[in-house]
């Protein structure tokens, strides 16, 4: 089985291999001439300007502080942010604030830090580290979430025959609670395996009732397409996936009078989500585009560039290991909001 980190290697590899520099405008040089009598030039000519170079950006393990990833490193992909979009409903959290949430679930330690530390301790560094994004960014206050793996892929069929068992609604329950002691959001995150999100949503719908639960899936343990065995291939979602996610959740608010939910969408691969252009947006859900793989951090601004930036939907995310063995050094807080566009959504795993 491939585990995510020789995957993302594998592909990093791919992206390094084929790194190019962005295209440099040439200066144009001027000419003098030298003459014995004074010349007077035609009024309609006018002295030519030296045109000005466009930054050198490039990507790959050599591009350092010229990523393109960056903002004002050369990209033509810069214009294309912030998305053009309808105004924020009433009760939206973005643009206005930066959601940092904690992922995993409190049965596995090796599944993120929600299930690492002992559940006072996570929570207190949770609100240190929400108090350190927002001193560097006082412009988006952090709302903090906890971001629960409620439906995990399994590497068998089990009982369902679907590989993806369901959390018990008592462990739903009980990470609520953590996140209302905090004043946080919940995320409800589905690894649906071989079942779809047709078949799932509705089972998690009376926690969506919730106005601060909100909506993960992960196109890598959704093998509909492939009928695959999870972890043993990538997933995939395409638009019209995404889009059935869309219109559950902004019925939900219609109906129920909600505020705005929030989707994400994890994505580490090209075709981790396809026909990404297709995505049709609803004021009534923010989607966020969320880089979900890990390694070096040229690595990582690489999978954001090609994934995230080149392919706008509308919001973007960040996913940072807490583990070294995975984020080997960690990317700085100061070079992740030096992304353009920057995080609107982190994510501690």
């Amino acid at each position: 089985m491939l585990s995510r980190q020789s995957l993302s290697l594998l592909l990093g590899a791919t992206v390094a291999a084929g790194t190019m520099l962005a295209p440099v405008a040439m200066r144009a040089q001027s000419t003098a001439t030298s003459s014995t009598k004074p010349v007077t030039k035609p009024a309609a000519t006018a002295a030519a300007k030296p045109k000005v170079a466009k930054p050198q950006g490039a990507l790959g393990p050599q591009s350092g502080d010229r990523h393109l990833a960056f903002k004002g490193t050369g990209s033509d992909l810069d214009s294309l942010w912030p998305v053009k979009t309808a105004a924020p409903l009433p009760g939206s959290i973005f643009p206005a604030k930066r959601v940092l949430a904690y992922y995993g679930n409190p049965l596995s330690k090796r599944m993120g830090i929600l299930g690492e530390y002992e559940t006072s301790e996570m929570l207190a560094k949770l609100e240190r580290d929400a108090a350190e994004w927002s001193r560097l960014d006082p412009t988006h206050p952090v709302q903090p979430a906890l971001h629960l793996i409620a439906m995990v892929a399994n590497p068998d069929p089990g009982p369902s025959g679907k590989y993806r068992t369901r959390m018990d609604s008592a462990l739903i329950e009980k990470v609520y609670g953590w996140a209302k002691s905090k004043n946080a959001l919940l995320f409800v995150d589905l690894q649906v395996g071989q079942s779809t999100l047709q078949q799932e949503l509705p089972w998690i719908e009376k926690f969506l009732l919730r106005p601060d639960v909100h909506l993960g899936i992960d196109p890598e343990f959704s093998m509909k397409s492939s009928g695959a065995v999870p972890g043993r291939r990538i997933g995939t979602y395409d638009a019209a996936d995404i889009n059935y996610a869309i219109k559950f959740l902004a019925n939900l608010v219609d109906k129920h009078k909600l505020p705005p939910k929030i989707l994400v969408v994890h994505r580490f691969t090209p075709k981790g989500v396809t026909h990404a252009r297709n995505i049709k947006l609803d004021p009534k859900v923010q989607v966020v585009m969320h880089m979900d793989g890990f390694g070096a951090p040229w690595l990582k601004r690489d999978t954001y560039y090609r994934d995230i930036k080149r392919e706008p939907v509308q919001f973007t995310g960040w996913k940072q290991f807490s583990k070294a063995k995975n984020d080997k050094p960690p990317t700085t807080r100061e070079a992740i909001l030096r992304l353009w566009p920057a995080p609107l959504y982190i994510q501690v795993q």
